[in-house]
Formats: structure tokens, sequence, C-alpha cells
């Protein structure tokens, strides 16, 4: 079977790999280099036990302080753009804790699946990454914060999640680079076996591994159009020339709704734009974390990266803008300032951003799609958590090509 896997950040790459495992020639098209998009700079973290999505109900109650703060890690810049208000009134439908609760047992089932698949890749195609599997710790400012971490602890722990309530103490003993901030904290949930990875390294060694077994890479390439025949497509239009297929997967992330539009339906994604910084970490003992850390009260998160730290927040609701504004990047550098003062920040803070493709309920669309074409194939739409779930959802596409 001929695949053209339209994207070339993690998700698509996975895809073309679980496709290629299973015997199928596959193409990859993107108009950037692999893991360019979203991947390349994003959080580092998998967190497979901590995928409670954006829409819950305590949004309610955070809803003005997160619109007014000056300091919010939550921007919204109105637009003409029917997409954007319907995207957010499908989200403040979904703030509910019915809604949310199916939400968290469905994001958890995959991400099991998922690092099942992920490590299982690993172990078979040994590739520089800067993989851990240190554990995560998420801290909490206040005890009202704490409690209601715990009570989404105890829900997660109804479906297999391995997580404890820790003290600040705890926190120092589990991560002794916290000990400067311990004052700070009222508690954390501490999952041991949450990991970390340079993404954009397992995007690059996913392709030359793909391209060393004839997966057919065509980069630098802008999707123009379809070639249709009645409920089908036969060919996708490109820059680079007309590329044939038996089946396509759309996997570009925030831009698969405007190539959904193209071929006559719509997509519930919509980007939510996130920064981050890596810096180079200090050579001293415990001036950097080893294990994962997200402040929960700032949005902030931290992942050790070999030698690195990756620091990465925010969520914007401004379409596809790519600028990167100081002030955003300040914020990153003074929470790495106040949470971890030891850590060496004189060097370049190497700054990203990056479109992650969001749904209004946090669940990434797979698979086949009321009014898309029968052999269009979707792979998008994971937010936040696209390291998590990318190998996962690529499980759930291979399965659904794979002859019976």
């Amino acid at each position: 079977m001929q695949v053209c896997v339209l994207g070339a950040g993690i998700v698509g790459l996975a895809t073309a790999y679980e496709l290629q495992q299973r015997g199928m020639q596959v193409t990859v098209i993107d108009q950037a280099q692999p893991g360019a998009g979203a991947s390349g700079g994003n959080g580092a973290q998998l967190s497979y036990s901590y995928v409670q999505p954006l829409a819950d109900a305590s949004i309610w109650r955070q809803l003005p302080r997160l619109l007014l703060s000056p300091r919010s890690p939550l921007k919204l810049r109105l637009q003409w753009d029917p997409h954007q208000w319907r995207w957010g009134l499908e989200f403040l439908r979904a703030c509910n804790r019915q809604t949310s609760e199916r939400s968290t047992a469905q994001l958890l089932a995959l991400a099991a699946l998922s690092r099942h698949r992920l490590e299982a890749m690993l172990q078979a195609e040994p590739m520089a990454c800067d993989f851990s599997a240190t554990g995560k710790l998420v801290l909490y400012d206040t005890a009202a914060g704490l409690a209601a971490a715990q009570r989404q602890m105890d829900l997660q722990r109804t479906w297999g999640s391995q997580q404890q309530a820790v003290s600040a103490q705890r926190c120092v003993e589990i991560e002794p680079a916290l000990q400067h901030y311990q004052a700070h904290i009222a508690g954390a949930i501490y999952t041991p076996s949450e990991c970390a990875a340079d993404c954009l390294m397992v995007c690059q060694g996913l392709q030359a591994v793909l391209a060393a077994r004839g997966v057919r890479f065509v980069l630098g390439t802008t999707v123009r159009g379809f070639v249709r025949q009645g409920s089908r497509i036969t060919a996708v239009d490109t820059s680079a020339g007309t590329i044939e297929a038996q089946q396509f997967v759309l996997a570009l992330g925030s831009g698969s709704h405007q190539v959904a539009r193209t071929l006559g339906f719509s997509l519930p994604v919509y980007p939510l734009k996130g920064y981050s910084v890596t810096l180079d970490t200090s050579p001293a003992p415990s001036a950097a974390p080893r294990v994962n850390v997200t402040d929960a009260a700032r949005k902030v998160v931290f992942a050790r990266i070999g030698q690195r730290l990756r620091v990465a927040g925010m969520a914007e609701l401004v379409g596809h803008d790519a600028r990167i504004p100081a002030a955003r990047i300040h914020t990153l550098r003074d929470a790495t300032r106040a949470v971890f003062p030891g850590c060496n920040q004189g060097g370049d803070l190497h700054a990203w951003t990056g479109m992650r493709p969001a749904t209004p309920t946090g669940l990434p669309v797979v698979g086949r799609w009321a009014g898309a074409p029968d052999n269009l194939l979707l792979n998008t739409g994971h937010g936040s958590l696209g390291f998590t779930l990318a190998f996962g959802t690529a499980a759930q596409v291979a399965e659904l090509l794979a002859p019976a």
C-alpha cells in the first residue's frame, strides 16, 4: 500500500514509522524540515500520567484572572475569524466535570499505548535524543491548589496512574535543586515514572531511520491542492509536483484546519501558541533539576535534556503569529531564576515559539472524519501532548490502514 503522510512533525514521523513497520510504502511531505514546527522546541516532557485537558470545570473560576492579569500565561486576541470564535465557544462548552473526566480517561489510555510504542521504537532504533526517566513533580503554591490536584490524582488512580502527593520537604529530597524554592511550595504531585527527551532529536533520528529504509521525504514543499476522483483523493498537488498514493494521512498540526477546508470539511483544531527557552545548565551540583518539574501556578514546565534545561509555557489564542515578544521570554527567564536560582542563565536562551494544534476537548482527532475523502485519515489536534501521544495515535492510524 502506498501512503502519503502530510506533515513531518513528531506526529507525522511517528505515523510514517508505524506504517513502514507494517510494510507500507510511505512518502512524507512538509514545507519545512522534520520537527521544525510545534515539535522542535516543545516542553520536552513525556507526561504519560498527567494528561488532564485544559478544558476543565475549574477554568470558569480562573477565567477572569487568566484573561485580565498582565502576568497571565493565557492571552486571547479576538480576531474576525469565525473559526476562532467557534473553537472558543466549543472549548467553554467542554469546561465541565463530565467532559473533563471522560477526556482524561481516554487520554490516559492513549498515553499508555504511546509510551509502549515509543519505548519499543527507542529500543529497536537506538538514537541520541537525551532520553531520561527521572520522574515528574507538579508544584502547587496553595493548599487549595494541592487539594484540587489530589482529587484529580485520585480520579486518575482509578485508571491506573501511579502518583502520590508529597510535602515541600519531600520535593527537595526528590529534587535537591528546589531547595531555594521550598518556602513557596505547599506540596506537589509526584509521578516517578514520567520521562523527558529532546523531541527535535527524535524527529531527526526518525528521519534518518526512515530514509535508510526507503521512505521518501519531500521537504521544503507546500501543498497546493488535491486531485480527486469521486469521494477519493488520487494525488496531492505540491510545489514539487503531483504525488500519487492510495491512502493519505493529514498530520499537519495547526495547519490541518486550512487543508481540511480545501477538501470541503472543517476540523476543530486551533493553534495555541506557546514559547520555550533552552539554556545550558551549570555544572554545580543541585543547580539545575534532573527531575521534570511543572510550576502549576506559573503554568511553566522544566525538563532536563542532557546538559540543557528546557523551560516552556504560555497559551495564546492569537492565530498563526510567529513573532516572539521579548516579554514572554523574560517571563520564562524570570520563572527559571525564581524556581532554580542556581541554574546558569548567562548564555543564549535559544528562544522559540510554536503553534500547538488544540481541540476544544483536548482529545486528538484520529482516523476517518465525516465529510472527508474516503481515503484520508486524520492524525492531528494533540495540543500540548503531541510528543506524549504521537506514537499512540500513530499506532491507531496504522492499525486502521493495516490489511485485514
